[in-house]
């Protein structure tokens, strides 16, 4: 019995350290690719760490003339109506159309894949499509309005127009994507519980209410937590449709970031917002998990 346990427990000493074997090199990569310039970022933010000269300790002076930035301000309030924007139309639209989808059969198949052609496309393409409908002279867009006998629009170049414009291109390019992952989920749903609804009596709303979402709660969080970390990641469309502007309207952090770091060499400074918007990040997270009633 005791050379049994003895040898039972060496299998298991062998598999832990297999185990830790095997997690090794991820654990490595975890660390040199993800803790370390964490850690790395705060300490720069205490720094006035410019590029070409090594970086000195400043404290909380970074952070205290962020209070103070109007422009990073703007970026801030920027990015959190594009964030909020982009998000609730993304929910709604994919919803709808998952919805719809799920009920339909003959041509399914056809618009699944037809609305997942935008989300393959990388984001610069993207933008570069975009630009070229929008064009205030050659665009399509205004040609069109054009023949509807309706002012032509500046759009990109309009202060009240640019970010409407460029949540909207967020929400073309994201919500076949977030179409599939919803009408994935409702498809795991029984359903044995929708006909025990008709049987109840129960119609297409009722069933969407009290079968639909309550099922799709995990999904819909995992949608959500991805779009919104997604719309505050947002750079290339900014970078490449409106540099910014016009007159800082469609600036967002981490273009703000990008021009702090990289076009004023200010890596310090730079260092101090992207802790700024982490912490973000980690209070919207903490939101979306607390909204869809998944804090534990």
């Amino acid at each position: 019995m005791s050379m049994t346990r003895k040898s039972s427990g060496k299998l298991r000493r062998t598999d832990d350290i297999a185990a830790y074997l095997l997690l090794a090199p991820f654990l490595l990569f975890i660390l040199a690719f993800t803790v370390y310039p964490v850690i790395q970022n705060l300490y720069y933010s205490f720094t006035n760490y410019n590029l070409g000269r090594p970086p000195t300790w400043i404290g909380l002076r970074n952070y205290t003339r962020l209070l103070s930035d109007e422009v990073f301000q703007q970026a801030v309030l920027n990015t959190i109506l594009f964030a909020v924007f982009s998000v609730a139309g993304l929910l709604v639209l994919s919803l709808c159309a998952a919805i719809a989808l799920n009920r339909a059969t003959r041509w399914a198949r056809a618009v699944r894949a037809v609305t997942l052609y935008p989300y393959a496309m990388s984001m610069v393409a993207v933008s570069m499509v975009w630009l070229l409908l929008l064009d205030p002279t050659t665009g399509y867009i205004n040609k069109l309005l054009s023949i509807l006998h309706l002012p032509r629009r500046m759009w990109l170049f309009d202060p009240s127009l640019a970010l409407g414009c460029l949540i909207a291109i967020n929400i073309w390019k994201g919500v076949g994507y977030c179409m599939l992952v919803l009408l994935a989920g409702m498809q795991a749903i029984d359903t044995a519980l929708y006909d025990a609804a008709r049987v109840d009596g129960a119609n297409a709303f009722g069933q969407i209410r009290h079968i639909t979402l309550p099922g799709l709660k995990p999904v819909l969080l995992f949608v959500s937590v991805n779009s919104c970390i997604a719309a505050f990641k947002t750079f290339e469309q900014v970078q490449n449709m409106t540099g910014g502007g016009p007159l800082y309207t469609t600036t967002t952090i981490v273009h703000q970031i990008y021009q702090s770091g990289f076009g004023e060499y200010k890596m310090g400074y730079a260092a101090s917002m992207s802790v700024v918007l982490l912490i973000m990040l980690l209070i919207v997270t903490a939101l979306n998990f607390r909204a869809y009633g998944m804090e534990d």
